[in-house]
């Protein structure tokens, strides 16, 4: 990524230094890149995407194979494209695979218990949960995977992988026990701001090195998600309670659930990247 992005920018940048002084146009390609690099590292998960808006518009309601099932081998064929082409590593994809198969037992055991539903009919699920679902989580994992990697992060303050380990088996166990017993997320939600309250990710960009909370980080991503669910229940490819009679905007309580699922998938990519304290010399240039 960045020797192409070496070889396209120095035209663009010599262009806008004839209009602009020369602190803007270089704030500016830092935007463009920061911007290319988020679109890079959620390739996989844009592409899932499309394919949902794509086959809600297009897909002939005749076809010999049913969309949900289509969307299986569209969402399957693109990871193996991934893996020829090297955009993912080996080791990625284990840590991807491991999250596709704890989101589809957790999808499982939500459809059963009526959070959502999947309305069209298909061949490929597991209950009532076609197998294409589990790809929108292996999606996540995708991303920070490559995020991580695309922007070099490194840390301050990271807690103990230990006591993060804990967090992300408290929280997927909260979102069965929950059904049945207290919902412990706000504590969960208490603890998550506890032990990253310090931490700072460090990230290059192009040429300067930036520095944000982590727990801000967080936010962002899990906005783009609920932002990314409200795209998939209008294409009605799951639906919530509420949404079958037509479609409204997802609450934001699933803001929060998002939040902490985010967090799950994190928790298990650093199972292969391990978090990297910052260097004396890393410091932000901002």
């Amino acid at each position: 990524m960045d020797v192409i992005l070496a070889k396209a920018l120095p035209p663009f940048e010599q262009r806008f230094d004839t209009m602009l002084p020369t602190w803007l146009t270089k704030a500016l390609i830092e935007f463009l890149v920061f911007g290319i690099k988020q679109a890079w590292a959620c390739l996989f998960g844009g592409l899932l995407l499309a394919g949902l808006i794509a086959t809600h518009y297009f897909y002939p309601e005749s076809a010999p194979l049913s969309r949900y099932d289509f969307l299986v081998v569209y969402a399957a064929s693109t990871q193996v494209i991934f893996l020829i082409t090297l955009l993912e590593r080996p080791s990625e994809a284990l840590v991807i695979l491991i999250f596709h198969i704890v989101g589809t037992a957790m999808e499982v055991f939500k459809t059963d218990a009526g959070s959502w539903t999947y309305p069209e009919d298909n061949l490929l699920r597991i209950g009532g949960v076609p197998l294409f679902s589990g790809f929108m989580y292996a999606a996540v994992g995708s991303y920070f995977a490559r995020v991580a990697r695309v922007f070099e992060f490194r840390w301050q303050n990271y807690p103990s992988r230990v006591i993060t380990l804990l967090l992300a088996t408290g929280i997927y166990i909260n979102f069965f026990s929950h059904h049945f017993i207290w919902d412990v997320r706000y504590a969960l939600f208490a603890f998550t701001a506890l032990i990253f309250l310090r931490c700072q990710v460090h990230y290059r960009v192009w040429r300067w090195t930036h520095q944000m909370p982590l727990l801000v980080g967080f936010f962002l991503v899990s906005l783009f998600i609920w932002l990314a669910e409200n795209i998939a229940t209008f294409t009605q490819t799951w639906l919530y309670p509420g949404q079958e009679a037509g479609w409204h905007m997802v609450s934001l309580q699933k803001l929060g659930s998002w939040y902490l699922l985010m967090i799950v998938s994190w928790v298990l990519v650093t199972l292969i990247h391990p978090p990297q304290a910052v260097e004396n010399n890393e410091t932000a240039n901002d």
